[in-house]
C-alpha cells in the first residue's frame, strides 16, 4: 500500500505498507547522511548501486558528485517509482529521469546475486530489518554486496534504531563484521520516525572516520557542496560519535 499525504510540518508524506518512509520538509536528514559520509571519504565515486531507493533522493544525492557516471537503482516496486515521479519531485529533483540513472524494476537480492558488475558504492536504501526486507540484511547478503565492491569500496545501510529496537541493531553490526574489516556505526536523529537512527559504513580498506575536519572541509568546497541542509564537516564527525 503507497499512501502519499499533505502536512503542514514537512510538506508531502510518503508511507509504505503503513510506514512513513520519507517526506519533502526533513528527507535531507536521512539521504544527506546516507551517502555523503562515504561519498565524500571515497572521494572518486564513479558507479553506484542503490537497492530500494524508489523516492530517487539517495540517486540525487549521489548526482551532486561531478564523478557520478552510473547509478544502478533496482527497486521491487514500479508503483514507487511511478508515484515518486509524480509526486516527490522536490525528494528527488527529476533524479528518476536522469540519464545516468539505470533504473531495474525487480528483487534487489536478486540483482546482487545474478550481477557481475562493480561499483564504487553500494547503497541499501531498504524498509526497515522487519519488513519483507528482512532477507537484505543477513550476513549471507552482505557478502554477496561486498562480492559486487571495486577496491576501496563501501555499502552503507541503515540498521534501523536503536532507541527502540537495539537487539536488531546490534545483530546487523554483528552480521556486517564478519564480513568487513571496517564497519563504522552513525547515526542521527530523523524527524519523521521520532526516533535516533543507526546506519554503518562498510568497507575493507575505507573508513570515514579517519578523514579530517579540515580535509571534509576541503573536499566539500572543491565540490561545491557547501551548502547542504544537514552535513558538513562538523556533522561528519558528529555523526560517528555515538
Amino acid at each position: 500500500l503507497i499512501e502519499v499525504h499533505e502536512s503542514p510540518q514537512f510538506g508531502r508524506l510518503f508511507r509504505l505498507d503503513g510506514d512513513y518512509m520519507t517526506s519533502e520538509g526533513e528527507e535531507f536528514f536521512y539521504h544527506e547522511a546516507l551517502v555523503h559520509p562515504a561519498a565524500l571519504s571515497h572521494g572518486k565515486v564513479r558507479s553506484a548501486l542503490i537497492l530500494g531507493g524508489g523516492d530517487g533522493g539517495s540517486a540525487e544525492e549521489l548526482l551532486k558528485y561531478p564523478s557520478v557516471e552510473r547509478i544502478v537503482l533496482a527497486e521491487l516496486d514500479e508503483a514507487v517509482i511511478r508515484i515518486s515521479r509524480q509526486y516527490l519531485n522536490k525528494i528527488n529533483n527529476g533524479s528518476l529521469d536522469d540519464p545516468r540513472v539505470d533504473i531495474r524494476i525487480g528483487d534487489g537480492l536478486a540483482y546482487v546475486r545474478d550481477s557481475d558488475e562493480h561499483f564504487d558504492l553500494v547503497l541499501l536504501d531498504l524498509t526497515d530489518p522487519d519488513t519483507p526486507a528482512s532477507a537484505l540484511y543477513t550476513p549471507e547478503f552482505f557478502a554477496s554486496v561486498k562480492r559486487l565492491l571495486n577496491p576501496g569500496g563501501a555499502m552503507v545501510l541503515h540498521t534501523g534504531t536503536p532507541v527502540f529496537a537495539p537487539q536488531v541493531v546490534q545483530s546487523i553490526v554483528r552480521g556486517l563484521k564478519q564480513q568487513f574489516a571496517v564497519v563504522a556505526p552513525l547515526g542521527l536523529y530523523i524527524p519523521l520516525y521520532g526516533a535516533y537512527w543507526s546506519m554503518a559504513v562498510c568497507s575493507d580498506q575505507l573508513d570515514p572516520r579517519q578523514l579530517a575536519e579540515t580535509e571534509v572541509l576541503s573536499r566539500l568546497h572543491a565540490l561545491k557542496l557547501d551548502k547542504l541542509n544537514y552535513y558538513n564537516e562538523l556533522t561528519h564527525q558528529g555523526l560517528f560519535a555515538l
